[in-house]
């Protein structure tokens, strides 16, 4: 084999965030944080944070491997932890509150997490499960001083303390790309819920596929909007994708309502958001009865669940909003496929419009096929059934320690 003369170097889940920080400084990541007030910084002060946050985890006795837990909505602080925990070599596992009790009892005893970060508002929740906790050594609770809670949890640290006077640069370490990086856990399938972990290389080629031509509008000039939560597989990966590309990141916090979303919406310039179907059927009926508009969105991603037609003809011919239709699971990490475009929408009339539009296309690096109870591929004509079968570069090969 006659080999190329590339330099190798690995794809790491820091190198995103640096890059933003130097590439484009200006561009900024704002959230309604769960005190309240909207939060803005540009990415260079989130890098400056995030190896703020690497010195505290090292503090903590975190290293390589190390899961570390987040029961958290979309803020700035889970933000840093993303990249934080990824960046040091341990592993950023994000959980959903809205699991029973035993389920998130299973989860976090099944990864062995070492430490819970938690949101202001969540703090209850983990005070009632903390005794299970079997490998939990620290619980951070993601606020400042002013706002940290009276709670039952022993040695509850403060985030903003833990990361105060610490050095805003870090040495980063030259990790393999291969290892791990994030970790999301499924209830979707039966028996206990199962974890999907990612690698860096896994997440930024997903970030990578995402951003080609003909899948999002992401670009340094977008602004983006990810309302699908961040223990939902990565927030679809927009963690990741917008500071690669530049664009600037609105995180909706724990406030989803209509009102909410709208007012962040028009104050931030929100060009492009992201979110499961009944979120935006909930805002559609907002903005139906306030009277109220959206002036600088022009396109809304769902997926999660299979978007009624309706759905689309309304965004688009009451509002002039175009409604993309993404697929994915946990184990895809999670986009495969997203939305008609090009010409064959371009030809598409009437209610065949949004007939192609809720046909997706796969993204490069995934492939699909049909196969039957043989293992046999059987045609993709729209109406020959089969199990749907994916594999790819961001798509797993077994379920963590299953």
């Amino acid at each position: 084999m006659l080999s190329g003369r590339m330099m190798d170097r690995p794809l790491l889940v820091i190198d995103i965030l640096r890059h933003a920080a130097e590439a484009f400084p200006v561009s900024r990541v704002i959230s309604r944080a769960v005190e309240g007030p909207v939060h803005r910084y540009t990415y260079a002060d989130a890098f400056r944070r995030t190896a703020r946050l690497a010195h505290a985890l090292g503090q903590l006795g975190i290293s390589d491997g190390d899961r570390v837990a987040t029961i958290a909505w979309n803020t700035y602080r889970h933000f840093e932890l993303y990249y934080g925990v990824s960046g040091i070599g341990a592993v950023c596992h994000t959980i959903n509150p809205r699991l029973f009790a035993d389920q998130l009892d299973y989860i976090v005893n099944h990864a062995e997490d070492r430490a819970i970060f938690v949101d202001l508002d969540l703090v209850p929740l983990v005070e009632q499960l903390a005794d299970r906790f079997g490998s939990v050594r620290h619980v951070v609770i993601m606020t400042d001083r002013g706002h940290m809670p009276r709670t039952s949890l022993k040695e509850a640290l403060c985030y903003e303390e833990l990361l105060e006077d610490r050095p805003e640069t870090f040495d980063w370490p030259c990790l393999d790309e291969n290892t791990a990086a994030a970790m999301c856990y499924t209830s979707g399938t039966t028996g206990n819920p199962k974890g999907s972990l990612y690698s860096h290389r896994s997440t930024v080629l997903h970030a990578l596929g995402v951003l080609a031509p003909g899948v999002f509008p992401l670009n340094r000039d977008a602004v983006i909007m990810p309302v699908v939560p961040m223990f939902h597989v990565q927030a679809w990966g927009q963690p990741y994708a917008a500071p690669m590309c530049g664009a600037s990141l609105v995180l909706p916090g724990a406030r989803l309502d209509g009102e909410s979303l709208r007012q962040l919406m028009e104050s931030e310039g929100v060009t492009m958001a992201l979110g499961v179907p009944t979120i935006w059927l909930g805002l559609l009926a907002w903005l139906r009865q306030s009277g109220e508009s959206l002036s600088t969105v022009t396109h809304l991603l769902t997926g999660g669940s299979a978007a009624p037609l309706s759905m689309f003809k309304a965004w688009e011919e009451e509002y002039g909003i175009e409604v993309v239709q993404g697929w994915g699971m946990t184990e895809t990490s999670p986009v495969c496929a997203c939305g008609a475009y090009g010409s064959v929408l371009d030809a598409a009339e009437g209610d065949e419009r949004y007939v192609q539009k809720l046909r997706q296309q796969r993204l490069f690096g995934v492939e699909l096929r049909l196969v039957d109870d043989d293992g046999q591929s059987v045609p993709t004509d729209g109406i020959t059934q089969g199990e749907l079968q994916c594999r790819g570069p961001w798509v797993i090969d077994s379920y963590y320690d299953d």
